[in-house]
């Protein structure tokens, strides 16, 4: 069992509302199958027909490093091992997102909006391909003066290990810099992801500001290859793009950086040191049991954390989270059973 707060998470807290569509849908909005987008005003009009128009909707708390705090917490067991914060509104949709947390033994530290309603996002299900729309609202409101409150510095200081997701760079970087400064500074491990080819496209200033200050960089095969073209390495080969991203300059020199890539069926790859290793995922005998595949990769990544904290392995933790991926994909939404039996 890991200690009370030893888990910080920062981010983007959002209420998911998914559905099951089609290609005309889809076409309609301008939507990829398989992505993740920040919402403009032609996707508003989208969150009311998904509404109206298709049946089995699903309400469920989401955000990407929300989602993977709940994962972890999860599986570490008890309450308040990790902390999350994020903004919200003062509406019935903030209520859900805080009342889910609860449930799920997180302490969550919300900053509140009066103006914006609590942060959405879209999940548009096509056979086993998700399509994300984000629409922040409230959650792009998070100021760093939050951080100033002493009970929620408290948090910080009080946790050894912090995680985000690269969409927060798009709210307030500076809170960002500061938390991984503290990391740094303290010799404390600090992860983060690149979260979405868009990051590496659009908002690469705060991302390169933010990561020599990661001791661990998460990521999918199309984020590693956007941010190689972004970044101009001149390859392809994600093996290579893993090795690179784990060898750039790093503020903490303790402790070497890793860069953690998951590729979907293909095996996990883990650089560091200049070594790649590889991990086989767990396969389906059934396609069909894949129900949804969104939050797959945020399940990962809270196995990963949830063994880390508690002082396992890097084997363990990627077997872990290969194990927390492989739940979250037969279900709908990144929900879980009421107990974690991994063993």
């Amino acid at each position: 069992m890991a200690s009370e707060g030893i888990l910080f998470g920062m981010g983007n807290p959002l209420l998911d509302i998914s559905c099951t569509a089609n290609k005309e849908f889809l076409d309609k909005y301008g939507l990829e199958a398989n992505n993740a987008i920040l919402a403009e005003d032609k996707h508003k009009p989208m969150y009311q027909e998904m509404i109206t128009s298709f049946k089995d909707v699903d309400y469920c708390a989401g955000g990407a490093t929300q989602n993977s705090i709940r994962i972890a917490q999860w599986i570490i067991g008890g309450s308040n091992a990790t902390t999350f914060m994020g903004c919200i509104g003062k509406d019935d949709f903030g209520k859900t997102l805080r009342s889910a947390a609860e449930k799920d033994h997180v302490k969550v530290q919300y900053q509140y909006n009066d103006k914006e309603p609590t942060g959405t996002c879209a999940v548009v299900i096509t056979d086993k391909n998700r399509s994300l729309v984000a629409n922040l609202a409230a959650a792009n409101c998070f100021t760093k003066d939050h951080l100033d409150v002493k009970e929620h510095w408290d948090s910080v200081e009080k946790a050894k290990f912090y995680y985000c997701a690269g969409f927060f760079l798009t709210v307030c970087p500076p809170a960002l810099m500061m938390v991984s400064q503290h990391a740094c500074n303290q010799n404390k491990l600090f992860s983060m992801n690149l979260s979405a080819p868009f990051i590496s496209q659009f908002f690469k200033d705060p991302l390169m500001q933010l990561l020599p200050y990661a001791d661990i960089v998460f990521g999918n095969e199309t984020e590693a290859a956007t941010f190689s073209k972004e970044q101009d390495f001149k390859t392809e080969d994600v093996k290579e793009i893993a090795k690179r991203i784990a060898s750039l300059p790093k503020e903490n020199q303790k402790r070497s950086r890793m860069c953690v890539i998951t590729q979907g069926r293909d095996p996990v790859l883990v650089a560091q040191d200049g070594v790649v290793k590889e991990y086989a995922v767990i396969g389906f005998d059934n396609p069909d049991d894949i129900v949804d595949s969104n939050g797959a990769g945020d399940a990962f990544v809270g196995g990963f954390l949830a063994q880390l904290v508690q002082g396992n392995s890097v084997d363990e933790c990627v077997r872990c989270g290969n194990w927390a991926a492989h739940i979250v994909l037969q279900r709908s939404g990144c929900t879980f059973p009421e107990k974690a039996d991994f063993k």
